[in-house]
């Protein structure tokens, strides 16, 4: 077996790993949102906010595809840190390439003097006795949800809105297609750093760090892409401050498919219902903006109560559960 980095222009090889991820999801997670191997290929490239990590495919003597490893190689904050997701193709499992994967980014954090690796699982049995023996501890678990807008009951919708409106007065509700207006940049880095208050659990991370140039290469990420990217913004009407916000992308390759990247109200301003005036009003911005939409996936930590309850009220349901594990690299 031979383990090679993959490189984004490397077309055959991107779409060997995403086929490689429809396989193992098939099995593990089928309903999980797999990458297509262009997506896969902008992955490498521009990673989510123009950080882009590093793959490995695990070849045998025939040069089939059987494991792979993505590597995200935090730069902004968590510099300590690597973060692993490990695949090998149901029909090679057993045979010793998932810890050849594992010693494999481990030797890449090394070398790049990082001392903290995370590896996020499905929680499933056998993934969690994998992670043991590679010496990762069990620290988060991550809930991923779908919201099928095709089967959505907008009249709770509606409700929901009506009365997140009639809860923050005080504020009102920018809504921006496409790049941050340059007067809003500022004030989004504020809002964007609230994502911290979110529960980290028993992880070993430090908070996200955001500023003015993170925000513009995350839109520009985005739309390498080749996705939609949408706000809506909670704004107090007496201050201009902004409050709140609710971002999603919607893949262009699949216009059926959004995501939920973040939402997040400024501590200063809660109480007042902004989360859920913001993600009810980009659900009703979305029904007139992008008809062909279908589904909506978010993720929370397990923990995260508030945020989960909106989106119960949503009609979210769960497709997977994840465990984050982590460990530290013995000195050598």
């Amino acid at each position: 077996m031979e383990i090679t980095r993959l490189a984004a222009d490397d077309e055959v090889g991107c779409a060997d790993a995403a086929a490689l991820l429809v396989a193992t999801n098939k099995l593990d997670c089928p309903e999980a949102l797999i990458p297509t191997a262009r997506s896969f290929a902008a992955q490498l490239r521009y990673g989510w906010d123009g950080d882009p990590g590093q793959a490995f495919a695990a070849r045998d003597e025939d040069g089939t595809l059987v494991g792979l490893i993505h590597a995200e190689i935090p730069t902004f904050d968590n510099t300590d840190l690597v973060w692993f997701e490990v695949d090998v193709h149901p029909d090679h499992r057993g045979r010793g390439i998932g810890t050849a994967l594992v010693r494999h980014g481990e030797q890449l954090a090394r070398d790049l003097g990082r001392t903290s690796l995370g590896m996020s699982h499905w929680d499933l049995p056998k993934a969690a006795a994998f992670a043991r023996r590679n010496g990762f501890e069990a620290k988060a678990i991550e809930v991923n949800r779908r919201q099928d807008l095709g089967a959505l009951d907008w009249t709770v919708v509606r409700a929901l809105y009506d009365e997140a409106v009639r809860a923050s007065t005080a504020y009102e509700l920018v809504r921006v297609d496409g790049r941050l207006p340059d007067e809003l940049l500022d004030g989004m880095v504020a809002v964007t750093e609230s994502i911290n208050d979110a529960p980290k659990d028993d992880l070993d991370i430090e908070d996200d760090v955001y500023s003015p140039e993170r925000l513009r290469s995350y839109e520009e990420a985005q739309f390498q892409h080749d996705r939609g990217l949408y706000r809506v913004i909670a704004r107090e009407k007496a201050t201009g401050v902004l409050a709140g916000h609710s971002t999603i992308t919607v893949e262009r390759e699949r216009p059926w498919i959004a995501e939920q990247a973040d939402t997040a109200v400024a501590r200063e301003h809660r109480g007042h219902r902004l989360g859920a005036l913001v993600k009810t009003a980009m659900l009703l911005w979305m029904r007139e903006a992008e008809p062909a939409l279908t589904q909506l996936d978010t993720w929370n930590a397990e923990s995260n109560a508030h945020m989960i309850g909106i989106n119960e009220q949503l009609g979210y349901r769960i497709v997977a559960r994840a465990i984050a594990t982590q460990k530290t690299l013995p000195a050598t």
